[in-house]
């Protein structure tokens, strides 16, 4: 009897054991963010950027449904949709009034810490962001037009837009906008100015009644999409 007591009581820890380690392991391990603030801004700024986008979408899209429910030219409709598609992908060269925003550094090539090879990646990317947020419809950086596959990245100390060297200063950022005098205060006021001046680098801004933006130059590669084809 006592044997027995002994083994059932071996079992049960045993098996108490297991199930505790079982327990352990299929809990969900606490995620904690670690992102700072800046990066927590950066997220945020995206996030409206992208809900802009989608509420400015959907409004078009309904336009255009309201379109081709109206009227029986259905392929001049169409036509001009592609044109607009056309230049809303940045193939073509667009044109009208903006904002001129400069980037040059504060310190010339003298200066005790050394020369400053081109703008950082995370700067050109927070000051896009915010381009978007306020009110730009088109933007190039230096002769580089930014679509929606553009690149932005670090390669031996030098930022690449669109895998172009962004060497050159002052470096010129050309922006459409319905809004310039708007932009530029924006702009102008904005935290991204702050941090730009930590990284030793100025920005001015400037409205201007005219300013062209060249075409995207490279081939725009079109994934998981495939031609649909007509029922016979």
């Amino acid at each position: 009897m006592k044997d027995r007591m002994i083994i059932f009581t071996c079992v049960t820890t045993i098996i108490g054991f297991m199930v505790a380690v079982q327990f352990q392991t299929t809990k969900e391990p606490e995620v904690r963010d670690t992102r700072n603030i800046m990066e927590l801004r950066q997220a945020l700024t995206m996030e409206k950027e992208r809900q802009k986008e989608l509420n400015e979408e959907i409004e078009k899209q309904m336009e255009l449904l309201y379109q081709l429910q109206q009227t029986e030219d259905v392929e001049e409709v169409m036509a001009d949709t592609i044109d607009e598609l056309r230049e809303k992908a940045g193939i073509t060269e667009v044109n009208g009034q903006g904002v001129v925003v400069e980037i040059s550094p504060m310190f010339d090539e003298y200066y005790s810490g050394g020369s400053i090879r081109s703008v950082p990646p995370y700067l050109l990317r927070m000051l896009i962001n915010e381009l978007n947020i306020n009110g730009a419809k088109e933007i190039a950086v230096g002769h580089q037009r930014i679509v929606s596959t553009t690149a932005i990245r670090e390669a031996n100390g030098v930022t690449l837009v669109n895998s172009s060297r962004m060497t050159q200063f002052p470096l010129e950022v050309r922006v459409l906008t319905d809004d310039p005098e708007g932009l530029h205060h924006a702009i102008m006021s904005s935290q991204s100015k702050e941090f730009f001046s930590y990284e030793n680098l100025s920005v001015q801004s400037e409205p201007v009644d005219q300013v062209t933006l060249p075409p995207y130059e490279r081939t725009l590669r079109v994934r998981y999409m495939e031609q649909l084809k007509e029922e016979s």
